[in-house]
């Protein structure tokens, strides 16, 4: 069989990506090649490549008799992807701290004060920290830390954002505010901690959620601690 030319496997990658992390194609949903290829106007060949690709990227997922869906992470899922968040946001802090521009620092700094004014709206403060996270991921100048993050945020973007939950909006900003602070003050250990204390708050609320959305398991009488 002919295989499409590259662009046209790339087009369908970055489209269907894009939908996942957009929340257009949301976690659970049965798909198929006829009906991605529908959708976005490709044909299937296309459609196919992209398929493999994200479903190596762990985007997308077979589920037995359901067949292909877009992954819903499960806990276990959850906690890998946020003990990853630590280690590579940690790095990018520290890299930032010593890379980044002073233009980039400020860019970040306008984002971070634009957080409280949109404290009551979910979306809005969802873009704000998506494009606060990936300022942060470029100021880092590093391109094979750059590629892992993105790809760990393809994934975590399969997860509804808390950040309009409880306290969550309050605390976060603070924690960007502590990131922000080690950056300008040129400190990469400080910022790489302060990356680290942010990513394990983000894990904890997390799973507070999902113990919320899905219960936890009762323990035996006379279990162990």
């Amino acid at each position: 069989m002919d295989l499409p030319p590259r662009g046209l496997g790339q087009d369908a990658y970055d489209r269907i990506r894009a939908a996942i992390r957009t929340g257009v194609l949301t976690p659970g949903l049965p798909l198929t090649e006829t009906e991605l290829a529908s959708r976005f106007g490709i044909s299937r060949t296309p459609v196919r490549q992209a398929i493999a690709r994200l479903e190596a990227e762990g985007l997308l997922t077979r589920e037995g008799r359901r067949g292909l869906a877009v992954t819903r992470p499960d806990h276990a899922q959850i906690i890998e992807l946020y003990v990853m968040r630590e280690i590579l946001e940690g790095a990018a802090a520290r890299l930032a701290a010593q890379h980044a521009t002073e233009t980039e620092i400020e860019a970040m700094a306008e984002l971070v004060a634009a957080e409280p004014p949109a404290f009551g709206d979910a979306q809005h403060l969802a873009q704000i920290n998506q494009r606060l996270h990936g300022l942060l991921y470029l100021a880092a100048h590093n391109r094979y830390l750059l590629r892992s993050l993105e790809q760990l945020s393809a994934t975590i973007a399969l997860l509804p954002s808390l950040l309009t939950e409880g306290a969550r909006a309050k605390a976060a900003h603070a924690e960007h505010e502590a990131i922000l602070a080690a950056l300008r003050r040129r400190d990469g250990t400080a910022a790489e901690e302060a990356a680290r204390l942010h990513a394990r708050a983000a894990q904890r609320h997390r799973l507070a959620w999902l113990a919320r959305i899905q219960g936890v398991p009762v323990a035996a009488p006379g279990g162990g601690p």
